[in-house]
């Protein structure tokens, strides 16, 4: 078979083209730092990269969630531990009504500042987090309690309130709204209730030891206000004990809640970085490696050029055809 000076000429500029567009493929990944440009330079790679950076960005969204949560809890912790401390005094200044000293007047002052508890109490359940009320449930946009006087007493009393901010009672919608969980979902199939319900603390028990902490206020007052108030550290003492108790134990609940959002966040953590590596492993280039491989790669293509510059000499035939 004879090999025409055409021949060599194309065999030669392919090779040429080659080591050129590899040359080309190198520098392409050195500017962009990626293994990668296009799908058809590794389909599974691509595959694999698609479904690692989906990962990174549901794995990003959690730990925005966990870290919502977290601020909740922390409020609603706050706002719990000012209501232990209201439901205490309140306590106290029951404890304090059984002094056979006190008369009229002392009584009196004694129900004007539980009084003053009751509206504070209200107030810490209204407590507003984010532009939500976070003992509301899943009625957030309206305070979940009222307090008013009572007309005849005169004492304070508190009440559910609906979005106009009227009473409710437990047959209205609303009101199950207002005793139902938030749910958030902290990472893939994971999901879990974090707020506290004003249901929960001032409703409680079954049968005749359900304590309902709106009338027991009420209560308080109204005996305070009769000669004989032994009720008021008596059953009543009692049933507020019970209130504290319960209190203390949707405390602790919280607290557990607490705990697992700081571990969740850790997790959550140390997943987008584990994310981050795969992606990186499975992505990006070596520098050190790439860099070797370009100066190869250029020598390779400037020793082509010199080569066939010289193996493709022009003859006399070339000038004759």
């Amino acid at each position: 078979m004879r090999v025409t000076n055409s021949m060599l000429a194309k065999s030669f500029l392919r090779d040429l083209h080659r080591n050129q567009n590899n040359l080309k493929r190198i520098n392409g990944q050195l500017s962009s730092g990626k293994e990668i440009s296009r799908p058809s330079d590794n389909p599974y790679k691509v595959a694999r990269s698609m479904q690692l950076n989906s990962d990174i960005k549901a794995a990003i969204q959690y730990n925005e969630n966990i870290k919502d949560t977290t601020n909740w809890l922390d409020t609603t912790d706050t706002a719990l531990q000012q209501l232990e401390k209201s439901f205490q005094r309140i306590r106290e200044l029951m404890v304090s009504a059984g002094n056979a000293a006190y008369g009229s007047d002392e009584k009196k002052a004694i129900k004007d500042e539980i009084n003053e508890k009751v509206n504070e109490i209200a107030q810490i359940l209204n407590t507003n987090f984010d532009g939500k009320y976070i003992f509301g449930g899943t009625k957030v946009n309206s305070k979940p309690i009222v307090v008013e006087a009572d007309a005849a007493s005169g004492n304070n009393k508190l009440y559910y309130a609906s979005s106009d901010g009227s009473k409710i009672n437990v047959s209205d919608k609303e009101y199950n709204m207002l005793a139902s969980g938030l749910i958030v979902e902290i990472s893939q199939g994971v999901t879990m209730k974090y707020n506290v319900t004003a249901t929960e603390i001032l409703e409680f028990g079954e049968g005749e030891s359900k304590v309902n902490v709106m009338e027991l206020l009420t209560s308080i007052t109204d005996k305070l206000d009769l000669e004989d108030s032994s009720e008021v550290t008596g059953s009543l003492l009692g049933q507020m004990d019970s209130a504290i108790s319960n209190l203390l134990k949707v405390m602790a609940e919280l607290g557990s809640k607490q705990n697992r959002m700081e571990a969740a966040a850790t997790q959550n953590e140390d997943q987008i970085l584990n994310l981050k590596d795969v992606l990186s492993q499975t992505e990006d280039i070596d520098f050190a490696e790439k860099t070797i491989e370009a100066s190869v790669a250029q020598t390779v293509y400037m020793a082509s050029l010199q080569v066939s510059a010289r193996i493709i000499q022009p003859t006399l035939l070339d000038f004759l055809r």
